[in-house]
């Protein structure tokens, strides 16, 4: 089949992507019910708004092998990952006596962030996030927590290693060493000094407000006891990790590509394969899924208040958004080069506004790839060329940590903010959460900037 040329693509075909990302962040604000009951058929058309202009400017078989490439190369390992882990955390319950305050809150908050490099900043959402709600389900005021929880677990929390964010498991199968991320300890320690200071004191004034309004956690019990149930779900999270790992590793191997160095699989349609990794880490996620229900109470379950809203609805806009952003990601890979980026400060920048509308993945790659063929050499050594290491910090750093900045920018930051409005959270609209972000992730940044970047 022909090949496509990138850069022949007109910008009037990225449309739908901006049409349908306008909807998500209007459509709610407009008419909840309204948005709520018709979002599949709105998803639908303006996924078709893309696919039949696409199809005719360039052909039935090259829209077909771009859909079907979208789905089964990213979409399906995407939400099956989110899946599993999904259901493996909604299986472990924590109750018990402690009540949300702000001093609970940032030590809540800190444990899930160091939880995220390790177990991914999806396990770690899901396993924290309905803790945190429970214990502060006697407060009016909590939209402000579960943001800085988006903030901090569901994202700055990924960067130390390729198990915490998918960008950076992305550069580990293109040869940037395991243990490479650690370098962005130092930004981390930073960024989450700072971020749990200034929640500190937006918590501690919506709490003296809760409180002056009559509100008063359940105190009858003394103690401050913890009991988990489900907790044998661990060793099933366990296995989603070694599935990443296992997946990420096996695209290297020699015994997984054929002479050309392309991975083999099962030939989907054209060029597109759906490689054996990849089927192998589907195949493990959803077999922890499965022992992790038939193991566990549906007590722990209904104690965690659990139901399938919150995977259904991020399945149904993700599908749109994965679908409707190809040709932007491929104007992007195509011109990329020229925009003409050659300091740490402008990858870190451009990467990261990018990755807050774009899937951090393909940004990730594009500006690695960019920064690997300017002929450096000194630096980080990968299949894509030599990358100067603050190159790599900053590429790194733009697209784990600005996947913050909306709730598309990251795959658990809609589920976040799903789960809590599922428990009663008034969390910020699209364009809400936009304005806390400018308010308290921009200037963070900017001080990485000035700390990390500028001087390099």
């Amino acid at each position: 089949m022909e090949t496509l040329d990138y850069s022949s693509i007109p910008l009037a075909v990225c449309i739908p992507f901006v049409g349908l990302l306008l909807c998500i962040a209007i459509a709610p604000l407009v008419n909840g019910k309204w948005w709520e009951k018709h979002q599949f058929k709105i998803i639908l058309g303006w996924c078709a708004a893309f696919i039949i202009p696409f199809a005719v400017l360039y052909g039935v078989g090259v829209m077909s092998e771009t859909v079907l490439e979208c789905i089964f190369n990213d979409y399906i390992t995407f939400i099956v990952l989110l899946f599993g882990l999904y259901c493996v955390a909604g299986n472990i319950s924590m109750e018990g006596d402690l009540a949300g305050s702000p001093k609970v809150n940032v030590i809540l908050l800190l444990i899930g962030t160091a939880f995220s490099s390790f177990i991914g900043t999806t396990g770690a959402s899901m396993l924290m996030v309905r803790p945190i709600i429970k214990m502060n389900a006697w407060r009016q005021r909590r939209a402000q927590i579960m943001v800085f929880f988006i903030f901090l677990v569901s994202n700055i929390g990924g960067c130390l290693t390729p198990i915490g964010d998918p960008p950076l498991l992305m550069g580990f199968t293109r040869g940037v060493p395991f243990a490479w991320s650690f370098h962005l300890l130092p930004i981390l320690l930073v960024n989450v000094a700072l971020l749990l200071f200034f929640f500190y004191f937006v918590d501690r004034r919506n709490y003296r407000l809760d409180i002056a309004e009559g509100l008063h956690p359940d105190i009858s019990r003394a103690g401050t006891q913890i009991r988990v149930r489900g907790l044998h779900n661990v060793i099933f999270i366990g296995m989603i990790v070694f599935a990443v790992i296992i997946s990420g590793t096996l695209q290297k191997s020699p015994r997984f590509l054929d002479a050309e160095g392309n991975v083999l699989g099962i030939h989907i349609f054209g060029n597109v394969t759906f490689g054996y990794p990849a089927i192998i880490e589907v195949a493990i996620i959803l077999v922890a899924a499965f022992l992790s229900f038939k193991t566990t109470k549906h007590e722990v379950r209904e104690a965690n208040h659990f139901t399938w809203g919150a995977i259904k609805e991020v399945a149904i806009l993700f599908i749109g958004i994965f679908i409707t952003m190809q040709p932007a990601l491929m104007i992007l890979h195509a011109k990329g080069a020229e925009l003409g980026l050659s300091t740490p400060t402008s990858y870190f920048w451009v990467t990261g506004a990018l990755s807050s509308f774009l899937d951090n993945t393909p940004t990730y790659l594009v500006f690695l790839t960019t920064s690997g063929s300017m002929g450096f050499t000194q630096g980080i050594s990968t299949i894509v060329g030599v990358i100067p290491q603050t190159m790599l910090l900053a590429i790194s750093a733009g697209a784990v940590f600005m996947g913050a900045n909306t709730y598309i920018g990251n795959a658990p930051n809609f589920m976040v903010k799903s789960i809590s409005d599922e428990n009663g959270i008034r969390m910020p609209s699209f364009i809400g959460y936009i304005v806390w972000s400018v308010k308290f992730l921009i200037p963070i940044f900017l001080v990485d900037t000035l700390l990390f970047f500028i001087w390099k």
